[in-house]
């Protein structure tokens, strides 16, 4: 069985496509830009050092052996080990469908992971309410992704799920110590455990690097 990663790369505004070519001459088949906007952060967890600042994420889905040549090699390239220039991370995918990378996978686990990706998807106007609360329970930034479309039937296709243009997504990566609070603390104040309120899913970040933590770099 394949086993399959999902590659994310964080850049600044109009950086992305230069990435996605990049990633293609190594083995990537395409990949889906999102336009986003970074939230406060502090030295904790570096995300993002300036609010609201303009942002684009890239997300791939490639074969194991692609992903140990394409994350190295963008990290070079695009200087992702300096601060504020980006983040890369993966995590490990355990189905795709319709797509022409549609197989059965091998589901692998990550063991320890220092960090983890929290994803919260919620109606649009609600995702400074989601990173109050995660900022309340410990974590420090995140990005928010917004569903755009010129009709009201255009959708934001993320992780296999069709998002519709009222809602926002916001992704934030966490340290695997505190993740269960910062679910917990979005959880209680948003009600997302009341249908309709939003769904929150939880991934393990297998490799990272731009992410600064106490003050040093993660790889």
């Amino acid at each position: 069985m394949a086993s399959y990663k999902l590659i994310h790369v964080i850049v600044p505004d109009h950086k992305a496509s230069k990435v996605l070519k990049e990633s293609k001459k190594l083995g990537a088949l395409g990949g889906t830009i999102y336009r986003a906007k970074g939230t406060l952060s502090d030295k904790f967890l570096n995300f993002f050092s300036i609010y609201n600042e303009k942002k684009e994420l890239l997300i791939m889905a490639v074969d194991e052996e692609s992903a140990s040549k394409i994350v190295p090699t963008l990290v070079a390239k695009f200087n992702l080990e300096k601060k504020n220039t980006g983040i890369i991370f993966t995590t490990n995918l355990t189905a795709i469908s319709g797509s022409l990378l549609e197989k059965e996978l091998k589901k692998d686990e990550v063991v320890d992971p220092m960090f983890k990706l929290i994803t919260t998807i919620v109606d649009r106007g609600k995702a400074n309410d989601v990173v109050e609360s995660a900022n309340a329970a410990g974590a420090r930034g995140g990005t928010v992704l917004h569903a755009r479309g010129s009709g009201t039937k255009e959708t934001l296709k993320l992780f296999n799920m069709d998002i519709e243009p009222e809602k926002e997504v916001v992704m934030i990566i966490v340290d695997s110590k505190i993740a269960q609070n910062v679910v917990e603390r979005i959880n209680n104040d948003l009600e997302i455990n009341i249908a309709g309120k939003g769904i929150i899913f939880v991934q393990d970040i297998d490799q990272a690097h731009g992410i600064y933590h106490e003050g040093k770099i993660d790889n």
